[in-house]
């Protein structure tokens, strides 16, 4: 099955903290309908790449078997960790960075690569603020995410 993941994480300003992160799934079934799930969480306090990652690990877990899946994300972070080999090196480096430099994150990173083994994925980079319309469906997520503040699903992937 082809999914397409939109996701990102919100850095808005709001009393309990910086904003939250939201995915969109998007699939077409066998019978050629197009179903959506929707998950968004606000008001996280935490740093804006730990909200990237959890927009991308939120939309992967709900999957519930092996799919080829196209992740958009405006996170140069998640998308080049993938694209250019840079989790790789990091495993390699038993997760340093430079000499002794740590990789932030490692728990999240960890619970991504879990979440994203049984999938044959496409990490697409959405340049973000350009007006491209994939961009402009990650920035509508974030602000549903950072405006609510309820874990919001609809119906699990069948």
């Amino acid at each position: 099955m082809k999914v397409i993941l939109y996701t990102d994480g919100a850095a808005r300003g709001n009393p309990e903290g910086p904003g939250g992160y939201g995915a969109i799934l998007e699939y077409i079934d066998t019978k050629g309908q197009l179903h959506t799930k929707e998950m968004s969480q606000g008001y996280v306090k935490t740093t804006n790449n730990r909200m990237e990652l959890m927009a991308v690990i939120t939309g992967l877990e709900a999957l519930n078997r092996p799919c080829e899946v196209d992740v958009y994300s405006d996170s140069q972070y998640v998308i080049n960790a993938f694209n250019q080999h840079w989790i790789d090196s990091w495993i390699r480096k038993n997760w340093k960075r430079g000499k002794n430099e740590p990789v932030k994150n490692v728990d999240l990173w960890k619970r991504l690569l879990k979440a994203a083994a049984p999938h044959k994925i496409t990490w697409i980079w959405v340049k973000g603020h350009n007006g491209h319309p994939q961009n402009e469906r990650c920035d509508l997520l974030a602000t549903t995410a950072a405006d609510g503040n309820d874990l919001i699903e609809d119906t699990i992937l069948e």
